[in-house]
């Protein structure tokens, strides 16, 4: 994989629960980042076959390290209006710049027509 190949957008996003006034629990995005990043859909090639640990993932994403920010499996990545959810986050070769995140899309909660 050539690290010049990171064209695809995506954002890394925090998600948040507080309650509003009357108590209930709110659920909130916080964009951490917008940045660039290698993008590979789950696909039947050989590195994934042989990936079982990660049988549920659908898509591999790596970026440059961003500072300030540790990017763990509590975050969700947007990227082109999907989101992920992030299983695994790790320093690729641990040389502190840049990223891998195997990640799982979410599903819908509620059907297509809205109901449900």
């Amino acid at each position: 994989m050539s690290y010049g190949k990171m064209t695809t957008p995506i954002e890394i996003v925090s998600t948040t629960s507080t309650k509003d006034s009357e108590g209930f629990a709110v659920s909130g995005n916080s964009v951490l980042a917008n940045v660039r990043a290698y993008y590979e859909p789950k696909n039947s090639t050989e590195k994934w076959r042989n990936n079982a640990v990660f049988a549920e993932a659908s898509a591999l994403f790596r970026f440059r390290k961003i500072p300030g920010v540790t990017v763990t499996t509590d975050m969700v990545i947007i990227c082109g209006g999907k989101r992920y959810n992030i299983i695994s986050a790790e320093d690729v070769r641990q040389k502190g710049m840049y990223v891998e995140a195997i990640a799982k899309s979410q599903s819908a909660s509620v059907g297509v027509n809205g109901s449900g």
